[in-house]
């Protein structure tokens, strides 16, 4: 039934502008041609000098109001180093392309005043002005060249990656279908090898548990990263194509299966540096619940957050997971709070997975006292990989 009045609407516009252009005609066989298109390109020069006044007005109160939501202007503050950089060249394109913008609108809307059609006006025919197309040729190239230059030197600064014995703390986020697994390395610092053909439920990375490396991996439900301190994310993904977004950090990165990417940030406010930052603004002291008086604002629940900015299915507005920026003793006392992976969820728990059509343990230390040791007690879980009589602990307390 809407979809019927819409058409009738439709139908009934075209009558409306149809049956126009009918009294116009008419009108103007009455009052003469000549007095008729006079009238009209006085009306039709000031009309459309009204509007582009009225839209250039409209652009800069509309840009003014929504600078903070949706240019994320005002406390929006890039969260990370780089991101500093990224909001640098935003703002230089944005200046530069604004300053072109007006200029040619104003123009635009003023010429088809200054120059409507008049008695006795006759057109200036002018098919070639070298000196007009050197300067609309080496204006525009001039700018372009700056603001490419800018732009590779901040593409350089934000995807370069960590240098040889640069202290850092490297993650892995691999996206699927609907939702990001997170792993972070244990005590050694050091992420273990994966295999996508090892992928089980009780092995959602894939891990190749043949690698002590990975012995000690652990899976969080969060990101939490301590401020000031570099961190590469290793970005993956299963199925289908995804993109790690963490907005208020300027960093996007495609997830893609088959092709593994990166991307290297260092945190410079923490969590609850933003929310203060954010509670300087009438809008994030709102109530979440304005029913509620005991409720608290939008500000104080603020999180950062990892989304998907890649449509990648119908449970896409799923992929979320709490980022948190903390001191590096906050940190440092939250590791110790993370499990193995390995040591609580694959060692001796009967897992199979198939490779190249054979069937084989998960557990590549099943059922062996050495060179794995599995300890548990009441206060931690304990990873001892031996080889060649050297010890490797990983110590993950509970």
């Amino acid at each position: 039934m809407t979809g019927l009045i819409i058409l009738l609407c439709i139908v009934m516009l075209a009558i409306v502008i149809i049956q126009i252009g009918k009294v116009t005609e008419l009108t103007a066989q009455i009052r003469g041609e000549k007095d008729a298109q006079k009238e009209s390109n006085e009306w039709n020069s000031k009309g459309l000098l009204i509007f582009g006044a009225v839209f250039l007005i409209f652009c800069v109160v509309s840009a003014s109001y929504y600078r903070d939501d949706m240019l994320w202007y005002g406390v929006n503050e890039s969260a990370s180093v780089e991101g500093s950089s990224i909001d640098n060249l935003f703002n230089i394109t944005l200046i530069c392309t604004g300053i072109v913008f007006f200029i040619t609108h104003i123009l635009l809307f003023w010429f088809s005043y200054k120059y409507r059609g008049r008695e006795g006006r006759t057109v200036l025919y002018m098919p070639h002005d070298n000196r007009l197309e050197m300067i609309w040729t080496a204006v525009p190239a001039v700018v372009l060249t700056f603001l490419v230059i800018a732009g590779l030197d901040t593409w350089n600064d934000v995807m370069a990656d960590v240098k040889e014995g640069e202290d850092y703390i490297e993650i892995e986020a691999n996206g699927m279908q609907f939702a990001w697994n997170l792993r972070y390395p244990g005590p050694d610092g050091k992420l273990g090898a994966r295999d996508y053909k090892r992928i089980t439920a009780s092995n959602p990375f894939g891990q190749d548990f043949t690698d002590p490396k990975g012995l000690d991996d652990f899976y969080p439900d969060e990101i939490v990263l301590p401020v000031g301190k570099k961190v590469r994310v290793r970005i993956t993904a299963r199925d289908v194509l995804h993109n790690f977004y963490l907005p208020h950090f300027r960093t996007k990165m495609d997830a893609i299966p088959g092709i593994p990417t990166y991307w290297v940030f260092t945190p410079k406010i923490t969590t609850e540096e933003y929310r203060q930052m954010l509670a300087k603004s009438d809008e994030w002291n709102e109530k979440m619940d304005p029913s509620d008086p005991e409720s608290k604002t939008r500000a104080e629940m603020f999180n950062y957050e990892l989304a998907c900015a890649e449509l990648c299915g119908k449970g896409h507005y799923s992929m979320r997971r709490v980022v948190r920026i903390v001191s590096q003793q906050e940190y440092e006392d939250w590791l110790k709070k993370q499990q193995s992976w390995y040591a609580n969820n694959v060692h001796n728990k009967g897992g199979k997975v198939v490779i190249n059509g054979k069937e084989e343990s998960e557990d590549p230390f099943e059922g062996k006292v050495t060179p794995v040791d599995v300890v548990k007690d009441s206060t931690s879980t304990a990873v001892t990989v031996k080889k060649d009589s050297t010890a490797i602990a990983a110590p993950v307390k509970k």
